[in-house]
């Protein structure tokens, strides 16, 4: 029996609510939890409620992208420019915002494999529009540093990919037994034939000791050092 005594009752639901309802399941118990019943749950609502916000689960997996580029920007609009001495304007905004998309995974891991994966199932024009803007911000930036088309989308395909990638390859692995103190019994590596699997058994523990925002920042890094100067050291116009 769904109670009474939720947003909807109050006149409070809207579409931000929902989606930070259902980052907020994913969050707890991953994204195999979440369908549009149990968010009506957590909600306090029918779920014939929530289909005025968000059309069905296959929706609702676009809300949750939209709803992580929501939060990227905002740490973006609120956090401070880094001009670093130690390279062009352009590549301390690309840190900036690696830094900024770095944050929100932490926050939200278990989004991250819908965030890669489900903008692709869509035109570019039907993307949620804070991951367009986010994009136009990118492309901006490139474009007023004074590279050509060809560069920009270059550079733009080469920093979405180290980050996405990077941040996938992640620290947190999928724990076998939470209770075992000992990371290859945590991580059931035990179980990989030590003949057959000696570098996966000896280094995948060792990722759980890696700074992951700085490998993400250092990579980045050599990867924009690979690409070609810019004609102006600034992205501002």
């Amino acid at each position: 029996m769904v109670e009474r005594d939720g947003p909807a009752k109050r006149g409070r639901l809207s579409r931000p609510l929902v989606l930070a309802a259902a980052v907020a399941l994913v969050d707890r118990e991953g994204l195999g939890a979440l369908t549009m019943r149990r968010l009506a749950a957590d909600l306090g609502v029918e779920p014939m409620a929530i289909y005025r916000y968000t059309a069905g689960k296959e929706a609702l997996l676009d809300g949750l992208v939209e709803a992580f580029f929501v939060e990227v920007n905002e740490r973006l609009r609120t956090s401070a420019d880094q001009r670093d001495d130690d390279g062009p304007a352009w590549r301390a905004e690309l840190r900036r915002i690696a830094r900024a998309f770095a944050a929100v995974v932490h926050a939200h891991p278990e989004i991250l494999p819908v965030v890669a994966t489900r903008p692709l199932t869509v035109p570019v024009a039907r993307r949620p529009a804070p991951l367009l803007r986010l994009t136009e911000h990118i492309l901006a930036v490139l474009g007023r540093a004074g590279f050509d088309d060809a560069a920009t989308l270059t550079i733009y395909r080469a920093f979405v990919a180290w980050n996405i990638g990077c941040l996938l390859v992640d620290k947190r692995q999928v724990v076998d037994n939470p209770e075992e103190p000992d990371p290859l019994l945590r991580l059931g590596l035990h179980r990989l034939p030590a003949a057959e699997y000696p570098r996966l058994r000896a280094l995948v523990p060792r990722l759980a000791e890696y700074d992951d925002e700085q490998e993400l920042i250092t990579g980045l890094d050599g990867l924009l050092s690979g690409m070609p100067e810019a004609p102006l050291d600034s992205f501002y116009g």
